[in-house]
């Protein structure tokens, strides 16, 4: 399985926010989106950062609640792990661990074109799992 068939299935759509943008305007959008990282861009195709609710935690624990004032581009995670629409679900889930991060840009050509997250590559497992077994129990019964 490949980031591309998630995209598939969940869609493109990618929420970011600007560099200059406060956090205390991206908690909002986080919350207004139910989500838990917005990638950081200035023209919506690049990445210039991605930026999660742990990020926005662990500033507040540092700074207290005058952080909220900070724009996103002091908190922000600059250093940023991408994938492509080829790469496959497992390999993720090996790179998602071992970082120990949760969402995943995907882009292609230089340009932000999805975004994936451990909630996507879990379910996406499950669904493989659940089909295995279901083939295995069919195999068995027959």
């Amino acid at each position: 399985m490949t980031v591309q068939r998630i995209l598939k299935h969940k869609g493109n759509r990618v929420v970011t926010a600007k560099p200059d943008q406060p956090l205390l305007d991206i908690t909002r959008l986080l919350t207004a989106e139910g989500i838990g990282a917005v990638v950081i861009s200035t023209d919506g195709r690049s990445v210039d950062g991605i930026l999660s609710e742990r990020d926005i935690v662990r500033t507040l624990a540092d700074r207290g609640p005058e952080a909220l004032n900070a724009p996103a581009s002091e908190v922000m995670t600059s250093k940023v792990n991408t994938c492509q629409h080829e790469d496959r679900i497992a390999d993720l889930m090996v790179r998602m661990t071992q970082g120990r991060f949760r969402h995943f840009p995907v882009v292609e050509d230089g340009a932000l074109v999805g975004m994936i997250s451990i909630g996507d590559v879990v379910r996406v497992r499950m669904e493989e799992v659940e089909s295995e077994a279901e083939a295995l129990r069919s195999f068995i019964t027959q």
